[in-house]
């Protein structure tokens, strides 16, 4: 290890050299300090000295920038994102990865920029959710100025269950609306299907009914028919203030695998009258992923199958 730590030394010597001016010298060689103070981080963090191989991580990314090299610039602080999941020091992760995301959209990379913010928000959603909700909501405005609707609606699927997850059912309507509306542009229509059956039960969680009722008149038409007959069935149940004939329809098999924010959410719906709670085993046992991405390749948005896989904590 003191090898290491000693290789590391050198180079940091040799940047600092890199970086002085004289008569002859007016300017410093920012390329050569970049690269040396990455070498010197290669060394820190096969030595297990995390903190230093951040602090030379930062400075061959400072180099790269007075370079004008904004695109290795930004992938140093890539780097830095992961040595701060190494070193669990997590409030410093969305501070960089924003920078990050700026530089690439500077190098006119907005991709690997909306990139970075989704990685960075992954890191952070068991334990930061609220920084992780920030991040995907940028990566939504990075990709949707690039027209990448596709690739908008999967970030803003990550945003709508995570205001879902927090409570946040009124940003969390206005978000699937945005999310559905990303679909719309792609021609997805059972993906908005699915999103109009989150519509109507975040609504219902609102406690406003018309606007559930509204949501499904709307959209309804993209749901298929063990999707539509569900949805009258529960719709007609809080209409006539019917316990019974709501927790069956919340427990419909479909409504079971969705995303597991959402079956959470059905599975905690106060029912009509506020008489009962829908039963939670059934609800939350088998939930999973609540529909195909359409950039997926058939993978189901989410990474879990259940709340079991998935844990109490996790989103992704």
């Amino acid at each position: 290890m003191s090898s290491k730590i000693e290789e590391a030394q050198e180079h940091i010597r040799q940047a600092e050299k890199s970086l002085k001016t004289s008569l002859l010298k007016w300017r410093p060689d920012f390329d050569l300090a970049a690269d040396e103070y990455n070498k010197a981080a290669t060394c820190f963090r096969n030595a297990k000295s995390l903190e230093m191989c951040k602090d030379c991580l930062l400075k061959s990314s400072d180099c790269h920038r007075q370079n004008r090299a904004l695109f290795h610039a930004a992938k140093c602080l890539d780097q830095v994102i992961l040595i701060c999941k190494d070193m669990n020091n997590l409030t410093e992760v969305r501070k960089y990865a924003e920078k990050a995301c700026n530089l690439y959209q500077q190098h006119g990379s907005p991709e690997s920029g909306a990139s970075t913010l989704d990685k960075a928000a992954k890191i952070l959603e068991a334990t930061h959710p609220e920084d992780a909700l920030q991040l995907y909501k940028q990566a939504v405005d990075v990709v949707t100025i690039e027209d990448s609707s596709r690739q908008g609606a999967e970030y803003a699927s990550k945003v709508a269950r995570i205001m879902v997850k927090l409570g946040m059912y009124d940003q969390a309507a206005d978000a699937i609306r945005r999310e559905i509306g990303l679909h719309q542009q792609v021609g997805s229509e059972s993906a908005i299907g699915r999103l109009a059956v989150v519509l109507v039960l975040v609504q219902l969680a609102r406690g406003d009914y018309v606007a559930a009722e509204k949501a499904f008149k709307e959209w309804g038409n993209c749901c298929d028919a063990a999707e539509v007959q569900t949805l009258e069935s529960l719709l007609q149940a809080y209409d006539d203030e019917d316990p019974e004939l709501a927790a069956r329809a919340l427990s419909s098999p479909f409504i079971r695998h969705m995303d597991v924010e959402y079956a959470r959410l059905a599975r905690d719906l106060p029912l009509p009258k506020g008489m009962a709670i829908a039963p939670k085993a059934n609800v939350i046992e088998n939930a999973a992923a609540s529909y195909v991405s359409p950039n997926s390749g058939g993978a189901t948005e989410g990474t879990g199958t259940g709340l079991d896989e998935m844990g109490e904590g996790g989103l992704c």
